[in-house]
């Protein structure tokens, strides 16, 4: 690397992982080899519970067990970033104590869904959190697509003065932002794109990785795209986005993760099995993955 990002913690390619399912039940098997793939493939960090993982309709079991064995399987190879968000602020904070204690690198904690803070009771939220980490830092995950609420670039630079707050997802789809919030906090305060579209853009901004839903099925095109471009290889890094573009738009063209989860079982790496509400994707759907998987030269 020329030094394009800078040293930090958490950067590059962290693939959102899906959580297999087979017959109602986390297919613990296909976790474990997509573990492995992943990093084989080449990918910088893994984010098991968020969004794409179906943690909502997780139980807190299953929730600390696929934590457990995404450590586990990954053995310090590269950094988990364990989804630890809630609504609930003293259910986040249990579940970022359980992340911490087996052994996560760090914890994602998305702004409250469904309640609607203020950005005052988003303060409290996150900074009640972060007081009750003892050895790993926290990440805010800015979504207002999902949760209503945005965390303001204010709010971020106030929670970047506490000493566990180090960074953000940032899923708005702002490729200007990074710059923004450069000016504002500073260059040692992680940003990750949390939208794949833009996350190209987002580097190009400033920005120092990204927390991927399409890196499930092309890690190492997403691992290549990043790391021609720290290498200063911006022709060849816009050369893979534009043959990942049909992804970033057709794995979003259904609620995620129904589209990646098709995807997934397209390429044999687990079932596309999902839990109500959600469901299968349509054929319409299907139709729009199985072009862009083509175009990508992955089928």
């Amino acid at each position: 690397m020329t030094g394009i990002i800078p040293e930090l913690p958490f950067k590059g390619v962290n693939t959102a992982l899906i959580t297999p399912f087979k017959d109602g039940q986390i297919d613990k098997i296909a976790l474990r080899d997509l573990v492995n793939w992943q990093i084989q493939q080449g990918v910088h960090g893994l984010v098991p519970v968020g969004t794409t993982g179906e943690s909502p309709t997780l139980s807190h079991e299953e929730h600390d067990e696929v934590i457990e064995i995404t450590v586990t399987e990954a053995a310090g190879r590269v950094p988990i970033i364990a989804g630890a968000g809630s609504n609930n602020t003293s259910e986040a904070i249990r579940l970022a104590k359980h992340a911490e204690d087996v052994g996560a690198n760090a914890v994602l904690i998305v702004s409250p869904y469904y309640n609607k803070p203020t950005q005052q009771g988003l303060k409290a939220h996150f900074l009640s959190i972060a007081d009750e980490l003892s050895s790993i830092p926290l990440i805010v995950y800015d979504i207002p697509g999902r949760s209503v609420v945005s965390v303001k670039d204010e709010l971020l630079a106030e929670l970047a003065k506490h000493k566990n707050i180090i960074g953000v997802k940032d899923a708005t789809g702002d490729a200007a932002r990074p710059a923004r919030l450069s000016n504002l906090i500073g260059d040692d305060f992680c940003q990750l794109s949390g939208d794949d579209a833009t996350a190209f853009s987002y580097l190009a901004s400033g920005g120092h990785g990204m927390i991927s839903v399409v890196s499930n099925i092309a890690p190492k095109l997403y691992s290549d795209m990043y790391n021609s471009f720290c290498a200063g290889d911006i022709k060849t890094g816009m050369e893979i986005n534009k043959k990942l573009m049909a992804l970033h738009d057709g794995l979003f063209c259904e609620a995620s993760p129904a589209p990646v989860k098709y995807a997934a079982e397209r390429l044999r790496l687990c079932k596309s099995e999902l839990r109500l509400p959600l469901v299968s994707a349509s054929d319409e759907a299907k139709r729009i993955i199985d072009k862009a998987l083509a175009l990508a030269g992955l089928v």
